[in-house]
């Protein structure tokens, strides 16, 4: 089988259940484990380089209203490579190739590549798409012995943390706006031991105000830009600190948020571990590797 990734997470995924030697093609952002950078790169992105999160955001919108694409598809690359499956998603236009631009282009090279969808919404539903993916590739025994020590190592920290109090997490997933979690993100927090106060698990994130940051009266906040690792975040929520308008008093946190949060695959527990040594730091160990404290 010859298999082409248009996301980060569906290539750590494959690679983790064994199927990494059947990726033939992957993106840019695919990084995790370091052998997918040896694939072609056939998605890249349309956006400037070197912009603020506040650059990103306008030039992301601006393109949305004018109906342009903000991933280019190498056909060519396509061609080359001549797929089997392709694995992407239909989950968020700002994260990867669009799946309608995905079947234009194979309808346009002739290709009949089967195109496989992983759009989890929640965190069980992560676990559920390796077990797809995992399937999908004929190595289910893998898959299924993968999620279930993620279960076992979030039914550790579901243990540690129990009975204890739960502070309210305030997790920015961007920081120019301010946009509050979604998707498997606040699972995350609320199986890490603690409460989340901005957005809702199941749905998607969104632009939260700065007097609605400060009336969920967090007791921590979270920094986990999408697109950034720990060094980036860290400069994020420094900035933020500095902008004087984060709630007084409250410890703020930067995270690696593409290595275990905004990336659903089987580092996310990892996230949550690290959430949990935030929350619960005599109780988890905290997870430096990921997680620093900022303010």
């Amino acid at each position: 089988m010859r298999i082409v990734s248009l996301l980060p997470s569906a290539t750590e995924i494959l690679f983790a259940v064994g199927a990494g030697d059947e990726v033939v093609g992957v993106t840019f952002e695919c990084d995790f484990p370091p052998e997918a950078r040896t694939r072609r790169i056939v998605s890249n992105t349309a956006l400037s380089t070197g912009l603020t999160p506040a650059e990103i955001d306008r030039e992301v919108r601006a393109r949305i209203a004018a109906g342009d694409d903000l991933y280019t598809l190498d056909e060519g690359a396509l061609r080359d490579l001549d797929p089997d499956v392709i694995v992407t998603q239909d989950l968020c236009a700002v994260c990867a190739v669009d799946v309608a631009n995905v079947d234009d282009a194979l309808a346009h090279l002739g290709c009949h590549a089967e195109v496989v969808t992983t759009d989890p919404m929640t965190l069980e539903e992560v676990l559920v798409s390796i077990r797809t993916l995992a399937r999908l590739t004929g190595n289910h025994e893998r898959g299924d012995a993968i999620v279930a020590a993620l279960q076992d190592r979030l039914d550790r920290v579901s243990r540690a943390v129990a009975a204890r109090p739960r502070p309210r997490f305030a997790l920015l997933e961007w920081t120019e706006p301010l946009f509050g979690p979604g998707h498997w993100l606040p699972d995350m927090i609320e199986a890490a031991g603690a409460t989340n106060v901005l957005g809702g698990a199941g749905g998607r994130s969104r632009a939260v105000q700065w007097d609605e940051l400060h009336a969920s009266q967090p007791d921590a906040v979270v920094v986990a830009p999408c697109g950034f690792g720990l060094a980036g975040a860290t400069d994020l929520a420094a900035n933020l600190v500095e902008d004087g308008r984060l709630p007084a008093g409250v410890p703020v946190h930067a995270v690696d948020a593409d290595a275990a949060f905004v990336r659903p695959g089987p580092r996310v527990v990892d996230g949550v571990e690290a959430l949990a040594g935030i929350a619960h730091p005599d109780a988890v160990a905290p997870r430096a590797d990921l997680a620093t404290r900022v303010a």
